[in-house]
C-alpha cells in the first residue's frame, strides 16, 4: 500500500505527517516551491508581519497535539485579552456584539423585539429536517430577522466569505439542526451540550502561522515541492500513476494504491476528468468567490476608536464597502512598529464580489475612506498593501452537495478528498479531518 498525496497545504501536510508516523508509505507532491497553501506569513521591510490567509487559529485538541508533536508549543502566542470583544456596525457606528446567549438579553445591541424572539426560541417546536434549508432561513425561523441581519450575516461574510441566504445549514453548521431535533430548542441544546466547555484559545505562532506548515514540510521524508501533478492514469491492476512536472522536467510516479486530493475543487477537477467525468463536473461547479485583504497602517494618534477588540464586521444591511476588518495590532501588538495600528480589511466574498474585482488603487482608497468614516481617522495611511485571492473560500451552498457526493463515490475507487471543501474551511477542521483519514488509511493497510 502506498499513498500519493496531491497538494501541500495544511491538509496534505497533516495527512502525510500522520501517515509517516504510522509507517504508511506515501509521496506528497506540491506544485509551489513554498509549502502551506493559504497559510502564508509575510514580513515586510516596513516592519509589519502580515498573514496572507488565516490571521489566527482556534486551538482545538487536535491542533494542540500537532503543535506539541512538532515541538512548536513554545512558539504559541495567545491573542491579547481585548480580542474577546467583537464589534458589529449598526446604525453607522461600531457596537460590541454580545458574546453569549445571556449577554444577548442584557446587552443593548439588540432591540426588545429581537430579545423576545430569542426567549420564544426556547418554546418554539423543532421544524422538519430540510436538507435544502439555508443558514439565513434556519436562524430567521428560530430567532427572527434582526439576528440574521446583525449577527449571522456579518459573521458569515467575515468568516466564510459567504452569503447566509445561500449557504446550507446542514453543511455549514450541522450541529445546530441536530440540537434542534434533539432538544426542541437550539439554545437549550447548546446550553446542555456545552456545559463545562470553555472558550477555545485564539493563537498564532511567534513568526507567523506559516511556521506550522514550514515545520511540517521540513519533517516529512517524502515531500516533493515544485512538483506539479499534471495527469492521473490507472493501471489494469487498479493502481494509479501520476504524471509529474518537476525541477528535472517530466516524469512518472507509478504504483499508488490510493490517492489523496488535498486540492481545491477547481484544481482537482481537471485531474479527475479523464477517469471520473461526473465527479470532475461536480467539483468544478463549486463556487469560490474572490476576496482581497487590504492592509492599512496609521499612527495611533490619528485613530479615534479605542480598538479594544478583535475587529469589526459590517452587516450587508448597513451598505458597507468591505465585509469588515481585523484589528491586527490590537490582537498581536508586536506585529507592527511602535506607535502604529494596523487594520486587515476584507473586500469581497460572495456578497461583495464586484468590490473584490476593482483595481488596487480604487480598493485602497475606498478602504481608507470607510475606515476614516467609522474609526475617526484624521490622517492618510502611513502604509498600505493588498493581497487578492481570485478564488478564496469554497462555499457550502447547494453546489457543495454534489461535490461531497462525488467525494464519497471516489472513496470507493481509493481516492480520498482531504481539502477544506471536504473537511470544513477552518484550519482546525482540516487538521482533524486529515488525521482521521490517515488513521483510516492506516487501518486499511493493516487489513491488507
Amino acid at each position: 500500500m502506498k499513498i500519493g498525496i496531491i497538494g501541500g497545504g495544511i491538509s496534505g501536510l497533516t495527512l502525510a505527517w500522520y501517515l509517516q508516523q504510522a509507517g504508511v508509505p506515501y509521496d506528497l507532491f506540491e506544485a509551489d516551491a513554498r509549502p502551506g497553501g493559504n497559510l502564508h506569513s509575510q514580513p515586510t521591510p516596513a516592519g509589519y508581519l502580515l498573514e496572507v490567509g488565516p490571521n489566527s487559529l482556534q486551538l482545538s485538541p487536535e491542533l494542540q497535539e500537532l503543535l506539541t508533536d512538532l515541538g512548536l508549543t513554545n512558539q504559541i502566542q495567545d491573542a491579547a485579552a481585548v480580542s474577546q470583544q467583537r464589534y458589529v456596525l449598526r446604525e453607522g457606528r461600531y457596537q460590541v456584539l454580545p458574546g453569549s446567549p445571556p449577554a444577548l438579553l442584557t446587552n443593548g445591541f439588540f432591540s426588545l423585539k429581537a430579545k423576545w424572539q430569542l426567549l420564544k426560541e426556547f418554546r418554539r417546536p423543532a421544524g422538519p429536517l430540510d436538507a435544502t434549508e439555508t443558514v439565513a432561513h434556519f436562524f430567521r425561523r428560530r430567532f427572527g430577522p434582526e439576528i440574521v441581519d446583525y449577527a449571522v450575516n456579518p459573521f458569515m461574510a467575515g468568516i466564510y466569505a459567504g452569503d447566509p441566504e445561500k449557504l446550507l445549514i446542514h453543511k455549514t453548521f450541522p450541529q445546530l439542526p441536530a440540537l434542534e431535533q434533539q432538544y426542541g430548542s437550539v439554545l437549550r441544546g447548546f446550553a446542555k451540550s456545552s456545559k463545562g466547555a470553555g472558550r477555545r484559545r485564539i493563537i498564532t505562532l511567534q513568526n507567523g502561522l506559516q511556521t506550522l506548515t514550514d515545520t511540517l514540510a521540513a519533517r516529512l521524508t517524502n515531500y516533493q515541492p515544485s512538483t506539479a501533478v499534471t495527469a492521473i492514469s490507472r493501471a489494469a491492476d487498479g493502481t494509479y500513476q501520476l504524471e509529474l512536472k518537476g525541477p528535472q522536467g517530466w516524469e512518472a510516479a507509478p504504483g499508488y494504491s490510493h490517492l489523496a486530493l488535498a486540492l481545491p475543487t477547481y484544481a482537482a477537477a481537471p485531474l479527475l476528468e479523464p477517469l471520473f467525468p461526473p465527479a470532475a463536473a461536480a467539483l468544478a461547479a463549486v463556487h469560490y468567490p474572490p476576496m482581497c485583504a487590504v492592509y492599512s497602517a496609521y499612527d495611533r494618534a490619528a485613530v479615534a476608536h479605542p480598538l479594544n477588540g478583535f475587529g469589526a464586521l459590517n452587516p450587508k444591511v448597513e451598505n458597507p464597502y468591505a465585509a469588515g476588518s481585523i484589528w491586527t495590532s490590537s490582537i498581536y501588538p508586536n506585529r507592527v512598529p511602535a506607535g502604529q495600528v494596523l487594520f486587515t480589511t476584507f473586500v469581497g466574498g460572495a456578497q461583495y464580489e464586484a468590490a473584490a474585482r476593482q483595481p488596487e488603487d480604487a480598493q485602497k482608497a475606498a478602504v481608507h475612506a470607510e475606515l476614516s468614516r467609522f474609526y475617526g481617522i484624521t490622517a492618510a495611511p502611513r502604509w498600505q498593501a493588498r493581497y487578492c485571492w481570485p478564488r478564496s473560500i469554497p462555499q457550502f451552498d447547494e453546489r457543495i452537495v454534489a461535490a461531497h457526493a462525488a467525494a464519497d463515490a471516489l472513496a470507493a475507487d481509493n481516492i480520498v478528498a482531504v481539502a477544506n471543501w471536504r473537511a470544513g474551511v477552518g484550519v482546525p477542521d482540516c487538521v482533524r479531518y486529515a488525521r482521521r483519514q490517515a488513521e483510516t488509511l492506516g487501518l486499511r493497510r493493516d487489513d491488507n
